[in-house]
C-alpha cells in the first residue's frame, strides 16, 4: 500500500510518525500475539506434565514466537482463507510446526480445552499492555517533563491573567504551565492504576472442557497462573464467553481525560500566539498562508487539537459499546476491537504536533508587558484587600467606583487614588509599590 493511495490518514500521511505502533495494532500484531498465547499455553501444560515436549521442540517454538515474521503471518492468513476462522488458523499453523519437530504427537494439545476468546482476550490486552508501556505513557511523560522544563525557563515571568477573556490578577507564565503539568501528571497516575485484565476460561468462562477431562485438576488455580505470571495480566473470575472490557473501558476514558487537557492546552496556547505572547521561529521554506505571505500559523497546536477530537471521538465510542454483549456472547466487540489502534495513532501524532508546536515558540516578553502596563486597574484588588486589613471603611465599593468598567487606568489615576485616602503614609507608601509586575502571588516549589 502507497501512503498516497491509503484511505485512512494514519496510514498515508501520518504513517511515518507512528510506524511502531504496526508492531501492536496491526494484523500481522494481532497474529503474532495470538501465537505467543498458544504457544505460552503449550508450554505450560507441558510444565504441567499433560504433554511432553523435548527440548528441541520447545526451542523450535520459542524460535516461532520471538521471531515471528510478517511472512509467518502470510501463512497464517492463508489458512485463514480456508477455515475462514482467525484464531483457528494459528491452530493449525502451529500444529505445522509442530510436525516440524520431534513432537507430532503433542499437535493436539495445541487450544486444548480453548475457545478463539481465551486467545484474543489475553492477546488483545497483553498488546494493549505493551503498547502502552512502550508508547502512549512514554509520549505523554515526555511531553509533560518538556513542559515542566518550559515551566521552570518561565517561571519569573509575569503574566497578566484572563478570566472569563478579560484582565484579571496577574499570573506567572511559568505556574500556568504548571497548571497543565499536574493535570496531565494525575491522570497519567490513575490511569497506571486500571490493571489490565483477560478472560481465559474456555467456551462460556467455567474450564467445562478442561474440567470434564482433567476433573481433578485445579483450572482455576491453572488459569490464575497462566494470565497473571505467564502473560502479566489480571485474570478476571467471572466471565462469560468474553472479557467484559470494563477496566479497558476505563483505560479509554482516562486516555480521553488526558487528551481533553491536551486540548485545552493547545486552546491555551494558540490563544497566547494569537495575543503575539508568543512569536513562532520561522522554518526556511515553510509557507504560512497560501495568500498572506506574513503569516506564521499556530498549524502545530490546531493539528493537535483536530487529531485528539478523532482520537476521543472513537475512545469515546469504545468505552461505550465495548462493555455491552448480548448473553454470553455477541460478535459486536469483534471488529469494534480492532479499530482500538486508531485513537492511540490519533493522539500519538498531537503529541508529536504539539512537541513541534512547543519547540517552535520563541517568548515575547514585550507583550506580555505591555499588557500588564496597559492594565493597571487589576492591582484594584490588592489595594482594597490591603484597606480592609486597616479597616478603612468600605474599600471594596471604593476601588469599584473608580475602576469597574472604566478604561485607561493609569499608575498615575491609582497613586492619585491612594494619595487621597485618609490613612497612614506607610500604607500608602505600601499600596504605590503594587503594581501589575510584581503583584503576581505565590506559588508551590515545582
Amino acid at each position: 500500500m502507497m501512503s498516497l493511495t491509503a484511505i485512512s490518514p494514519i496510514d498515508g500521511r501520518y504513517s511515518k510518525q507512528i510506524e511502531n505502533l504496526k508492531e501492536y495494532f496491526s494484523e500481522y500484531a494481532l497474529i503474532k500475539y495470538r501465537v505467543i498465547v498458544e504457544i505460552e499455553y503449550l508450554f505450560l501444560l507441558a510444565d504441567k506434565k499433560f504433554l511432553k515436549l523435548t527440548p528441541a521442540a520447545k526451542r523450535h517454538l520459542r524460535d516461532v514466537m520471538e521471531n515471528f515474521s510478517v511472512e509467518n503471518a502470510e501463512a497464517i492468513k492463508e489458512i485463514e482463507k480456508v477455515t475462514n476462522h482467525d484464531v483457528k488458523a494459528v491452530e493449525y499453523f502451529l500444529k505445522k510446526e509442530l510436525d516440524k519437530t520431534d513432537c507430532k504427537d503433542a499437535k493436539e494439545w495445541v487450544h486444548f480445552g480453548l475457545t478463539s476468546q481465551d486467545i484474543n482476550n489475553t492477546a488483545i490486552p497483553l498488546l494493549w499492555k505493551n503498547s502502552m508501556e512502550y508508547e502512549l505513557l512514554p509520549a505523554y511523560a515526555n511531553l509533560k517533563n518538556h513542559l515542566h522544563k518550559l515551566a521552570k525557563q518561565w517561571r519569573d515571568v509575569p503574566m497578566l491573567a484572563k478570566t472569563h477573556g478579560q484582565p484579571a490578577s496577574p499570573t506567572r507564565l511559568g505556574k500556568e504551565i504548571m497548571v497543565f503539568v499536574e493535570r496531565m501528571e494525575n491522570q497519567i497516575l490513575q490511569m497506571s492504576h486500571i490493571p489490565v485484565c483477560a478472560k481465559f476460561g474456555g467456551a462460556t468462562g467455567n474450564f467445562n472442557a478442561h474440567h470434564v477431562a482433567y476433573p481433578k485438576t485445579d483450572w482455576i488455580k491453572f488459569g490464575n497462573h497462566f494470565v497473571e505470571k505467564i502473560l502479566g495480566l489480571q485474570r478476571l473470575q467471572f466471565t462469560t464467553q468474553i472479557e467484559h472490557y470494563d477496566n479497558l473501558a476505563a483505560h479509554f476514558d482516562a486516555i480521553k481525560r488526558i487528551n481533553n487537557i491536551l486540548i485545552d492546552f493547545c486552546r491555551d496556547m494558540w490563544t497566547y500566539i494569537s495575543m503575539e505572547y508568543f512569536k513562532q521561529k520561522i522554518k526556511a521554506g515553510e509557507v504560512g498562508s497560501s495568500a498572506m505571505p506574513h503569516k506564521v500559523n499556530p498549524i502545530d497546536f490546531e493539528n493537535a487539537e483536530g487529531n485528539l477530537g478523532i482520537a476521543n471521538s472513537l475512545l469515546e465510542h469504545l468505552s461505550a459499546k465495548l462493555p455491552i454483549s448480548r448473553l454470553q456472547r455477541d460478535l459486536t466487540d469483534s471488529t469494534v476491537l480492532r479499530n482500538i489502534g486508531v485513537p492511540i495513532a490519533h493522539t500519538i501524532i498531537a503529541v508529536k504536533s504539539i512537541e513541534r508546536g512547543l519547540n517552535k515558540l520563541v517568548l515575547n516578553e514585550a507583550a506580555l508587558n505591555e499588557d500588564l502596563n496597559n492594565n493597571w486597574a487589576v492591582v484594584a484588588e490588592a489595594i482594597q484587600t490591603i484597606l480592609r486589613r486597616e479597616q478603612y471603611p468600605n474599600p471594596y465599593e471604593a476601588l469599584k467606583e473608580l475602576t469597574r468598567g472604566k478604561y485607561g487606568i493609569t499608575k498615575k489615576a491609582l497613586h492619585k487614588f491612594i494619595s487621597s485616602l485618609k490613612i497612614p503614609a506607610a500604607v500608602k507608601e505600601e499600596l504605590k509599590k503594587i503594581t501589575p509586575h510584581n503583584y503576581t502571588g505565590v506559588v508551590a516549589k515545582y
